[in-house]
């Protein structure tokens, strides 16, 4: 088994009706999903619920992960309630339990729920590999294209004495995934 895990964060029905180029990043994140099936890569599908969000409430039909991207029955699902991916969830154990120590992120929404998971990480002690082209988001305060490209652009530069981030395209991501 690899040191490396696949995050697919909140790749939900509701999330994706009106998402960035929703289409493409869901096609990035199966072959990446793809890959890391055929090199028996853990696949951790992290799920948001939001009690003051209808559609993303805990069992609500927008709260599903997207059927064009479902989990497979040997992938874990870890659901959560902030941004942060590992805020008062069992993430870092059961990344503990199985010897990662890298983690491949994609996913929505990227200067919320993506930034916060990729900067927590970190402080968690792993590797983030974030896929520059396999994470979306919306037009909100910037473009979801300048959104993107900032995050893409700003998260290497995050400081840590022993670990990284980094951006890589989906092609240079799956290549991390061969043994």
């Amino acid at each position: 088994m690899s040191d490396t895990a696949l995050l697919v964060i909140d790749m939900q029905v509701a999330l994706l009706e009106e998402a960035y180029v929703g289409k493409e990043v869901i096609a990035h994140i199966n072959a990446l999903r793809d890959k890391a099936r055929s090199t028996n890569t853990l696949i951790i599908y992290i799920q948001h619920s939001a009690a003051d969000y209808e559609p993303m409430n805990l069992g609500a039909p927008g709260w599903q992960i997207h059927p064009d991207i479902a989990p497979h029955p040997d992938d874990l699902i870890i659901h959560k309630l902030a941004s942060d991916a590992f805020s008062q969830t069992d993430l870092h154990q059961e990344l503990q339990n199985r010897g990662i120590q890298h983690l491949i992120i994609t996913g929505m929404q990227t200067e919320f729920c993506v930034d916060t998971t990729c900067r927590a990480a970190l402080s968690q002690g792993y590797n983030v590999t974030l896929v520059g082209d396999a994470h979306t988001t919306y037009d909100y305060i910037l473009s979801a294209s300048q959104t993107i490209n900032y995050h893409n652009g700003i998260l290497p530069g995050v400081g840590h004495p022993t670990h990284f981030i980094q951006v890589k395209p989906t092609v240079e991501a799956i290549a991390e995934l061969i043994p």
